[in-house]
């Protein structure tokens, strides 16, 4: 797989990365899908953290870094999604100001309990029925982009165009 390069235009984009590469499962998951099609149950049997597995495996589709498609099943039994890295370089081409990327560096590597307490605000915000980024990030005195960047660190909120939506948690 040569040649596929990541070319991240939004600094929201990092998040994903960041994540998937500052924790060891993540990136043993992303090590294997580098190498070769698999499924999450060929995963777990390596890695033996099957609900790590399917949180890296959202975080990574979050972040567009794995392709995943149906392997052909044998007689009788039924198909299976399997998964594979897309990409194998990285290029940034984004400007952004550093306190911008400062909360992006805190939302992918920190698991501080402030942390935790703004997603459930977010959470009962979005429940409430406000999906819009900039009113949910003015209400709690943060940039849109500290709340996109919570987004993609959650497996189950993502962005879509200027609002939050609340993902059905089966995903």
């Amino acid at each position: 797989m040569s040649g596929h390069i990541r070319i991240v235009n939004d600094p929201v984009e990092l998040v994903p990365l960041l994540i998937t590469f500052n924790n060891s499962c993540y990136k043993q998951v992303y090590d294997l899908l580098n190498k070769s099609w698999m499924t999450e149950k060929e995963l777990s049997e390596i890695i033996r953290d099957e609900e790590g597995i399917s949180h890296c495996i959202t975080i990574l589709k979050k972040g567009n870094l794995i392709e995943e498609q149906w392997r052909m099943p044998d007689p009788g039994e039924r198909p299976v999604r399997e998964f594979r890295a897309t990409y194998n370089k990285f290029r940034a081409s984004f400007q952004c100001n550093l306190s911008d990327l400062s909360d992006l560096l805190y939302i992918a590597v920190s698991n501080d309990e402030q942390l935790r307490l703004m997603v459930e605000k977010v959470e009962a915000e979005l429940s409430s029925g406000n999906g819009s980024i900039n009113d949910i990030a003015r209400k709690f005195g943060v940039s849109p982009t500290f709340i996109k960047g919570l987004a993609k660190r959650i497996p189950h909120l993502d962005v879509k165009g200027q609002g939050l939506v609340l993902l059905d948690r089966s995903q």
